[in-house]
């Protein structure tokens, strides 16, 4: 028998393959070690910009986009690899569609990660954020997306179930969009080997940009982690979904509501008043849906409420649904004109960001993970519940330590730049406002480098908890542990 195949323990189970999931899961805290160290660096540098040491290469323009590139796509892109792949095949009791696509699927998306590592600190680069990657780079994810397409597709295509779990909503619906948001968005006229323009113009690009950023956040980072929160809060928690009902009326509000988001990024732009007035409007719309999966996802430990003593996984979940609550509560807030007027610009952007990226995204990866993890090793659990709970309160401390500071320094700075004396020229220089924000970015620092510890600690007790099994003696605890079952 094949290490990729797991033969449940009897005879109508289904064979599952798990090997590509077993090395997007290792990749996943491999690259968000990679991703969050840039992240330290960078925010190193801007408390002390000697930092870059004088080299164009390790600049922040530079490192800047490496890091946003590493967390999102390269950490987040391969968690949802490892989960979309590990659920869909249990949810619908059938072994993964065409596994030689799905380990393409792999290699092609370590081959672009390794393409943004080089590309980006040489400068090469579109300037579009979260879309900085050149024209061939571009292709290469297209071809790798269809890919992955087809493999979760082709799987619930040939499910044993009737049903369709919304988990695979969720996913199905993450694939789909992000694939249309790409190719539009990329669409470049190439004049080098690493070097194109974009089809649009002017407003129209900031428009197509914007289109595809906010929804880069809207279903790469929502609604797949979404799907993530579907499956493995109620496995960990052993509850089933609190409303089956609230999940399916949660789909479909959230995936018509929030593609007419995007204009929000560009109050007070060349964009046209209605334009952003619809943006504001749909982001405050978003409100609804969002809580609405926010406390079917809390309210699954109805029950079960003992666990948060005694499970720091459960803890990741829940930290993080309340962080998804508090960024989707922050967010169309900060879309209204009169208060992103203040905001814009500031810190408290980079704030409310990174309460969702770190807070929600990777809160639930990591929780999602020490659920997965093991069960695709042969394990029962991780090696250290010990270290799985310092890990939730070095997390946990991290990103409240990092998130506080932004707020403080954002709403600050809007008010510095706002002020005026009474002949109406600005009270405060830019450079008074830089400096009243130093401190800020020493505490930033700080959050960041404890909760960039607690990934440390991850990927320590993530290589324990592989080396536990050799792959014979694996692949046994895995079919005794599959049992058949979801």
């Amino acid at each position: 028998m094949s290490m990729g195949s797991n033969q449940a323990g009897h005879a109508n189970a289904p064979r599952y393959e798990d090997d590509v999931v077993r090395l997007f899961a290792v990749m996943t805290v491999v690259w968000g070690i990679v991703g969050m160290l840039v992240g330290v660096i960078i925010a190193a540098q801007l408390a002390w910009p000697e930092l870059n040491f004088g080299v164009p290469y390790l600049s922040y323009g530079r490192l800047r986009p490496l890091h946003t590139n590493a967390v999102i796509f390269a950490f987040g892109g391969c968690a949802l690899f490892s989960t979309s792949l590990y659920v869909v095949q249990r949810t619908c009791r059938a072994t993964l569609f065409a596994p030689g696509l799905a380990r393409f699927v792999f290699w092609g998306w370590q081959l672009v990660i390794l393409s943004a590592a080089i590309t980006l600190p040489l400068g090469i680069t579109t300037s579009k954020e979260y879309a900085e990657l050149e024209w061939p780079i571009d292709l290469l994810i297209a071809v790798v997306w269809v890919s992955y397409a087809i493999v979760f597709f082709g799987t619930i295509v040939k499910r044993q179930t009737h049903h369709i779990y919304v988990a695979n909503w969720f996913y199905g619906a993450f694939i789909a969009t992000v694939a249309v948001l790409h190719i539009v968005n990329s669409l470049a006229i190439p004049v080098g080997p690493m070097k194109s323009y974009s089809i649009y113009a002017g407003t129209i690009d900031a428009m197509v940009q914007w289109w595809y950023g906010h929804n880069a956040v809207g279903f790469f980072l929502t609604a797949g982690f979404l799907g993530m929160m579907y499956y493995f809060v109620p496995k960990q928690a052993e509850r089933p979904v609190y409303s089956y009902r609230l999940s399916v009326v949660h789909f479909w509000a959230l995936i018509s509501v929030y593609m007419w988001a995007g204009p929000h990024h560009l109050h007070y732009s060349s964009l046209p008043d209605w334009v952003q007035s619809v943006g504001m409007v749909f982001s405050l719309i978003l409100l609804a849906p969002s809580w609405g999966g926010m406390i079917n996802g809390i309210m699954t430990l109805s029950g079960a409420w003992e666990k948060l003593r005694d499970d720091p996984v459960i803890r990741f979940m829940i930290v993080s649904l309340s962080f998804y609550g508090m960024s989707t509560f922050e967010g169309p807030m900060m879309s209204i004109k009169t208060v992103n007027a203040l905001s814009h610009f500031t810190d408290w952007t980079i704030g409310h960001v990174h309460s969702g990226a770190l807070g929600w995204v990777a809160m639930m990866t990591i929780g999602s993970l020490y659920y997965l993890i093991p069960r695709v090793y042969g394990q029962t659990q991780m090696y250290s519940t010990r270290l799985i709970n310092l890990h939730f309160w070095l997390s946990t401390i991290g990103v409240i330590f990092y998130v506080v500071n932004m707020w403080i320094a954002g709403v600050m700075q809007g008010l510095m730049w706002r002020a005026v004396n009474e002949d109406g020229t600005l009270t405060n220089s830019f450079v008074q406002s830089l400096e009243a924000t130093w401190p800020f970015y020493v505490g930033r620092l700080l959050g960041g480098a404890v909760f960039f510890v607690g990934m440390l600690v991850m990927a320590y007790n993530v290589a324990r908890t592989i080396s536990m099994a050799g792959p014979v003696e694996r692949e046994g605890k895995v079919a005794a542990l599959a049992g058949g079952r979801a």
